[in-house]
């Protein structure tokens, strides 16, 4: 019989009637509902029949029994290791745990580690082999080797140098925890700089790695097929849970939409990943997670997240309006977690997702209340002493610059981020859903808000700003600011004084573009 519940397990045993013991019966209990607390949040990120999310050469991998399998033989070795790469996301702070069984050679997990294309990753590594010696040290493959071998716990310093802690134990007595042949279950753990290794609730090895130069915070996650001799290397049963980043970083899950209109408009990737890299660049107290072509596939995405991003097509196509997620979104920021929006990201239908938006962003565009003309922005306002307007300075650009937002009422915990009044001919468009209606119409030289702010009664923060329909005001220094500023600022994090430094070359813009 399966007992998938401490309150199953305690219900079964109770059919048993007054032949089973009170003191058993809250013992067998207590010690399932044990197993739920160590397992809750883990997620399983290999599906147990197909290589689906997962990369590498087929040649090497494929999917036996239930467990992905990598293996050479005499006829079809690799020249080089090889890797089998998760591609549904990347990894930072985190617990992976999995059962593993090698038969010949070597193998491991890589994790915050670098792609090189080709099936080659470089990295942390959670090393494990057929022989005597290697499984549960600490290496970095394509780096710095051996971290720590099995037994040591060592810390890095930022020069580089090794201090050796504690020792937990000789790697001859270690070993003997380890089942030769059969499966073996790892667990590691890796939160700020602590890594540490366990197999079958052994620790092997632990690292702190303070080398800021040559640690890595976040990467992708692989496993190993190692050059040599025939091998054989099986993994099953691999699930992870997403830690709660160390040292008072923020994490930022930014999401970018499907490919949308034409060349140069709506390129959603490359305005993604040109913010990612300006904020890797300079903040490093935030780690971003950037996921293309709309609703993540990773399920660990949000899971510690402290700010979640969308610059994607909105409207009943929202990424959010799909399945249950509006549900899912509405949970996390509750929990304070933040969300920005940006253009098109911020419309959804008032019935469905408007009043959420309110919930979290403070104010939405709401069709036959909201406009969206193209107009050049001029003589603008920025919320004087707000820190997402911090080093910005007034500027100009040519966008389609929705405007006349829905906004709570009264407006409390709300802040207008940037204003400008628009032209009135944008004001004279026939009436329609996104063009035009009475109310704008009458509202003729007022100044609107382009770009809000909101702090949550509960503590949590949201933002919105309507332009970036045209990729190429991404050059845009004070307007590119603004929105780092207010990534940080919707994380939780400060914004330094002078706001966020950036600089975009011609060849930045151009990468990641959408083929249209």
């Amino acid at each position: 019989m399966r007992i998938r519940s401490a309150r199953g397990l305690l219900a079964a045993l109770a059919i048993g009637g007054c032949g089973v013991p009170i003191l058993i019966l809250a013992s067998a209990f207590q010690q399932a509902h044990a197993v739920e607390s160590a397992d809750a949040g883990f997620v399983p990120i290999f599906n147990g029949t197909s290589l689906d999310g997962w990369e590498g050469k087929p040649e090497f991998w494929s999917v036996q029994d239930g467990a992905i399998v990598g293996q050479t033989t005499a006829e079809k070795p690799t020249k080089g290791n090889t890797f089998l790469i998760w591609r549904q996301g990347s990894v930072d702070d985190f617990e992976l745990r999995f059962l593993y069984r090698i038969t010949g050679g070597n193998s491991g997990v890589q994790y915050r580690s670098k792609d090189y294309g080709d099936s080659v990753v470089g990295g942390y590594q959670a090393d494990f082999e057929a022989g005597p010696t290697y499984s549960g040290i600490q290496y970095e493959e394509r780096g710095r080797g051996i971290l720590a071998q099995r037994g040591e716990r060592v810390t890095i310093a930022a020069d580089g140098k090794k201090t050796a802690g504690e020792p937990i134990g000789t790697t001859e007595n270690l070993q003997k925890s380890i089942k030769p042949g059969e499966w073996n279950a790892y667990r590691v753990v890796a939160q700020g700089a602590t890594l540490a290794h366990f197999i079958n609730g052994q620790l092997m090895s632990q690292v702190v790695d303070e080398e800021v130069a040559k640690r890595a915070a976040e990467g992708v996650l692989a496993l190993q097929l190692h050059a040599g001799a025939p091998m054989k290397v099986e993994f099953k049963d691999i699930r992870m849970k997403r830690l709660k980043l160390a040292d008072g970083r923020k994490k930022l899950v930014l999401i970018a939409g499907k490919p949308s209109h034409g060349p140069g408009d709506h390129e959603f990737r490359a305005g993604v990943k040109l913010l990612e890299k300006c904020l890797d660049a300079d903040s490093p107290q935030i780690i971003t997670a950037a996921y293309e072509n709309g609703w993540p596939a990773d399920p660990t995405a949000f899971d510690n997240a402290d700010a979640i991003f969308f610059y994607a097509d909105g409207g009943g196509g929202h990424p959010v309006l799909q399945s249950n997620r509006l549900l899912q979104i509405d949970a996390l920021a509750k929990r304070g977690i933040g969300v920005a929006c940006l253009h098109y990201a911020v419309e959804v239908p008032k019935e469905k997702g408007g009043p959420e938006f309110l919930n979290w962003l403070g104010g939405y565009f709401e069709p036959h209340w909201s406009v969206n003309p193209h107009w050049k922005l001029q003589s603008t306002e920025l919320a004087s002493g707000h820190p997402i307007t911090r080093g910005v300075k007034p500027f100009t650009t040519d966008d389609e610059w929705y405007y006349h937002m829905r906004f709570r009422e009264p407006m409390a915990g709300v802040t207008p981020i940037l204003k400008a009044t628009p032209p009135d001919s944008t004001r004279q468009l026939p009436d329609g859903p996104h063009s035009n209606n009475p109310t704008v119409r009458n509202g003729k030289g007022s100044s609107e808000v382009l770009a809000w702010a909101y702090e949550r009664p509960d503590g949590g923060r949201g933002f919105g700003c309507t332009g970036a329909h045209f990729h190429k005001n991404w050059a845009n220094d004070d307007f590119r600011k603004l929105m780092l500023n207010s990534l940080l600022w919707t994380s939780g994090l400060d914004v330094p004084q002078d706001g966020v430094t950036s600089s975009v070359s011609p060849e930045d813009l151009a990468a990641n573009m959408d083929k249209k």
